[in-house]
């Protein structure tokens, strides 16, 4: 945890979150500015940079938050209708805090094709 990281004070009960989910490892909440009707964020607990700091050994950490994107889509009514998943990786790729985490964006039809 860094004191500098806004997801890391967040996680310690040092920032207000909107939590929706958490458990031992993990974090979810509302992004502070939605892209949609349901726009969660899915945080590791442990600091992680960006999706490029994982390493080999934690493909479980990469998995377990795939899974808890998914059942939080099939929670929030999302499943049948679609959403999208995000992960910006650097300053390059869209990412502004530097904390792994990952978008679930949903409950609207979303434009911009990527594919």
């Amino acid at each position: 945890m860094t004191d500098e990281c806004i997801f890391c004070r967040i996680v310690a009960g040092e920032a207000p979150g909107d939590i929706v989910y958490q458990d031992e490892r993990f974090l979810a909440f509302s992004d502070i500015s939605p892209q949609a009707p349901t726009h969660l964020l899915v945080i590791p607990k442990i600091h992680i940079t960006s999706f490029a700091e994982l390493t080999e050994g934690q493909q479980e950490l990469a998995g377990r938050l795939m899974m808890i994107a998914k059942n939080l889509a099939e929670k929030c009514g999302l499943a049948k209708s679609g959403y999208r998943l995000v992960i910006n990786c650097g300053s390059e790729g869209g990412q502004v805090v530097p904390h792994l985490h990952l978008h679930l964006i949903g409950g609207r039809k979303l434009g911009g094709k990527l594919g």
